[in-house]
């Protein structure tokens, strides 16, 4: 079979031509595809071999036909993203990988599948550090919320950037889901925005086979999916026989690519497992057929069962022209990029400094050097901080989850990201170009969708989240997906204390802390009044590869002369020193102000001399040197620390040998008669203090035994 250079994609003509002209190799096509799957999966005795055998022909429809992309140029910046929400039948995407000639999936590597190789570049889920994947998806429901992230990424620089006849960012995003993330509350959480959004350029691939692990959907899910869909803003397209029909799936993807209006739900029925003995069943989903059920399919495909890991010639020639194909969507793409640039030369200037992921190098000159001396609410010193720089610079994308009036992200001028044809009852409108989002009350798919826009392309976009601190509990899974994927997420968290206030314990975080602190790779800043909020925005900006959560306060704080916004950089500094001290004390985030006023207290009535500092981040201070830690602490001059924070202690007993904490959940009071309730008052503070330090002298408590004051 000689397959000349597809030339459908890069001149933008239907596919449908080629499709035909090579329909007599698809069946040898999907029998290979199928067998290969099996025994992958037989190989070490694992995986999840069904699903990507029921989608085999999704799969040619989309490699072979109609997806945009360049396997020798992975990163090709206005290529087609592609998101495997259902994660489990990652061999599916490998697989295609390999097949259609991506450098990095070698056929050696395509085999280390459940393998013991800590150099496999084929985990059991999706993952972004390897070539040719744009997102990890794991947990159900993540991937189809990143893709509308994505779809939503490709609105805003083709707003901002194109021009007639100078479409420099076209791509369309596709989604492959299956019935699990058409349960899980994310997917369809971004399913209702992304319709609300009219987002033409997303097209969600349902690999509709009706099995789940514990047995059919019918066991859990008996409603209309495409009503539901339809419902929801979008166009469906139903495909009877998703297991064969390989041109109607490229009529359907194709019709999905050319929506002017609404995104596309491609409803494909499968069947699981499809020609073993456990086809159509949940045992197909996550185990390996067995070594007597994959020789039968063999057998039964005219395959020697005795061979393994078979890919025919014919097989190999259907897809070696992929390469070359994506090679001549780059050198157009290319020659586009820089005819544009010649004709709008400040344009072609900015476009490239978003490629490449870079801010303007004066952005810290648009952050204030003084603030208000009176009181003031640190959720509001971060919208000092922040808005001047978001007003100016196009690669923060703002988004709230319903919470405008309580986050302080609006900055002058705003345009909010809408379909420019909406008209809304309130008079809050906007188009593609604008870069603050209201996302509704969708704390999870905020932040997911963050994730698929700061996936987009490396730092492209800064996305910006912001809701109260305790609602990051429920988009706690996304929150974590970030962090994982390296991805640089800044999540504006207010509302982060009992000084909250009157919607009680509901809303008062006394243990999320705890969760954001342990985790890897997220940056957890609690800063203590304006000059710390400016430190943290300038750490979570510098932070490239890193997320991080901003804890902010809705009561109003004091503004501290000794705080710096370098010290901050370095996650904790010393406030106050004194040289005798007989204890430190460690003040955090919104009470860091009564650190300093306890220490004043303590020698006042007692002489009693202690010193201070602010520890607005521990994972900064990881980072430090031993000497420096040291130098915060002095804890090897035998000088106990005590810490004062109204959270769960948890985490603190590797830099305190006492806490002033809560215990318990919080209490429905106005914010200063909770800090009261709890004993949040100076000469309560000073009292606990002292008493610590009696036990001390006295041997009733023991340094290195952390205790609750």
């Amino acid at each position: 079979m000689a397959v000349g250079l597809d030339h459908s994609l890069v001149n933008g003509a239907s596919a449908l031509p080629l499709v035909r002209q090579l329909s007599k190799d698809h069946d040898q096509v999907l029998k290979t595809f199928r067998l290969l799957i099996a025994d992958l999966c037989q190989q070490f005795g694992g995986g999840h071999p069904g699903g990507a055998i029921g989608m085999a022909a999704i799969g040619v429809a989309l490699w072979r036909y109609v997806m945009r992309y360049a396997p020798h140029t992975p990163d090709y910046f206005n290529r087609d993203r592609f998101v495997l929400s259902n994660g489990h039948t990652c061999l599916f995407q490998y697989t295609f990988l390999h097949l259609t000639g991506y450098k990095d999936m070698t056929f050696d590597q395509l085999k280390s599948y459940h393998s013991d190789r800590v150099d496999a570049l084929c985990p059991g889920h999706p993952e972004i550090e390897h070539e040719g994947i744009e997102v990890t998806t794991g947990p159900l429901g993540q991937g189809i919320a990143n893709a509308v992230g994505l779809a939503m990424a490709t609105k805003n620089l083709a707003a901002r950037f194109n021009r007639p006849g100078y479409d420099v960012v076209s791509n369309h995003t596709w989604c492959m889901i299956g019935d699990a993330c058409l349960q899980e509350g994310v997917g369809l959480e971004a399913i209702s925005f992304a319709g609300h959004l009219k987002l033409n350029n997303l097209t969600v691939v349902y690999d509709n086979n009706q099995i789940t692990c514990d047995g059919s959907v019918d066991l859990t899910n008996t409603e209309d999916v495409n009503a539901k869909m339809r419902a929801c803003g979008w166009n469906v397209i139903d495909i009877e026989d998703g297991c064969y029909d390989i041109e109607g799936l490229v009529q359907a993807l194709e019709r999905a690519r050319t929506s002017q209006e609404k995104p596309t739900f491609i409803n494909v029925r499968t069947v699981i497992g499809l020609g073993s003995k456990v086809a159509g069943m949940a045992a197909a989903h996550g185990a390996a057929f067995g070594s007597p059920d994959v020789a039968d399919m063999k057998r039964a495909y005219g395959f020697n069962p005795d061979e393994t890991f078979v890919i025919g010639d014919e097989v190999r020639t259907f897809f070696h022209d992929l390469p070359s194909r994506g090679e001549a969507l780059v050198r157009d793409w290319n020659s586009l990029v820089k005819q544009y640039s010649a004709k709008y030369p400040e344009l072609g200037a900015e476009f490239h400094r978003r490629m490449r992921g870079d801010l303007p190098s004066n952005w810290k000159d648009l952050i204030p050097s003084e603030f208000p001396e009176k009181p003031t609410a640190s959720r509001a010193s971060s919208g000092l901080v922040f808005n001047p720089i978001a007003k100016e610079i196009e690669n923060f994308m703002v988004g709230t989850a319903d919470l405008s009036p309580s986050v302080n992200m609006i900055w002058p001028g705003k345009v909010d990201f809408q379909h420019p044809d909406l008209k809304t009852t309130c008079g809050i409108n906007g188009n593609y170009s604008g870069r603050y989002i209201h996302y509704g009350v969708r704390e999870h798919a905020m932040c997911a969708i963050s994730n698929g826009m700061a996936a987009f392309a490396p730092n492209t976009f800064v996305p910006i989240t912001s809701s109260f601190f305790m609602f990051y509990l429920y988009a706690a899974p996304a929150v974590r997906m970030g962090a994982l994927q390296h991805l640089q997420v800044i999540h504006a968290a207010t509302h982060d204390s009992i000084g909250m206030g009157e919607d009680g314990p509901t809303h008062q975080p006394i243990e999320l802390a705890a969760l954001y602190r342990a985790m890897p790779n997220l940056l957890y800043i609690r800063p203590g009044d304006s000059e710390e909020t400016a430190g943290a925005w300038i750490a979570a900006i510098e932070a490239k590869k890193t997320s991080t959560i901003i804890s902010t306060s809705r009561h109003a704080i004091p503004q501290l002369k000794q705080t710096r916004r370098d010290g901050v950089a370095r996650g904790a500094y010393v406030l106050e020193e004194a040289e005798d001290a007989v204890v430190t004390l460690i003040g955090v985030g919104a009470e860091l102000s009564f650190a300093l006023e306890v220490a004043k207290h303590l020698k006042d009535t007692q002489g009693t001399v202690a010193r201070v500092i602010s520890f607005p981040c521990q994972r900064l201070f990881e980072q430090q040197s031993v000497e420096y830690k040291r130098e915060v602490l002095r804890r090897h001059q035998d000088i106990p620390a005590v810490v004062i924070e109204p959270y769960a202690p948890n985490g603190w007993e590797r830099y305190a040998d006492a806490g002033i904490s809560v215990r318990r959940f919080g209490h429905s009071l106005p914010g200063k008669a909770a800090y009261k309730f709890f004993g949040y008052e100076i000469g309560v503070l000073s009292a606990k203090v002292s008493d610590y330090l009696d036990c001390l002298k006295k041997g009733q408590a023991l340094r290195g035994e952390f205790v609750d004051l």
